[in-house]
């Protein structure tokens, strides 16, 4: 892990943001963006895998966590990387090709979710899942 005043600042709006939360297999779900912040090289991008999710799944916005001193190149990573669900995912993931930080965090994000020994129960649903991940990370690193 990047330890820098930002990179503090956005552990604990990460843990704040999903303190109550929990994954597939009961975890904190607090674990899975830790996982993802430790694999990243530079500041920025473990201040975006720490928040990648945190507008998605809590009741924070963009606005929030630029009023919390984020650059706007951190808000415009965590824009992309956040899904509407209104969107064809593979649109969604092509949009997040052409940002390097952005980019970088969604790769370490599909190749975190798709180990299915995270899972307690490995279901078709979750097969589809990560096939359909497979398919994403190969857009990405193509």
């Amino acid at each position: 892990m990047i330890y820098t005043e930002a990179t503090k600042k956005a552990m604990g709006v990460c843990f704040d943001a999903h303190r109550e939360q929990k994954d597939k297999s009961g975890l904190p779900y607090v674990f899975h963006p830790f996982h993802l912040a430790e694999q990243m090289t530079d500041e920025v991008t473990t201040v975006v895998a720490l928040l990648h999710d945190v507008v998605e799944d809590s009741p924070l916005t963009f606005d929030d966590l630029s009023d919390k001193g984020f650059s706007s190149e951190v808000i415009e990573a965590l824009r992309l990387l956040t899904h509407d669900k209104d969107e064809p995912y593979m649109a969604y993931v092509m949009r997040i090709k052409a940002n390097p930080i952005a980019r970088a965090v969604k790769l370490a994000d599909l190749h975190h979710n798709s180990d299915l020994s995270r899972l307690d129960v490995v279901d078709d649903k979750a097969l589809e899942r990560v096939g359909r991940y497979a398919q994403a990370i190969r857009l990405l690193e193509e």
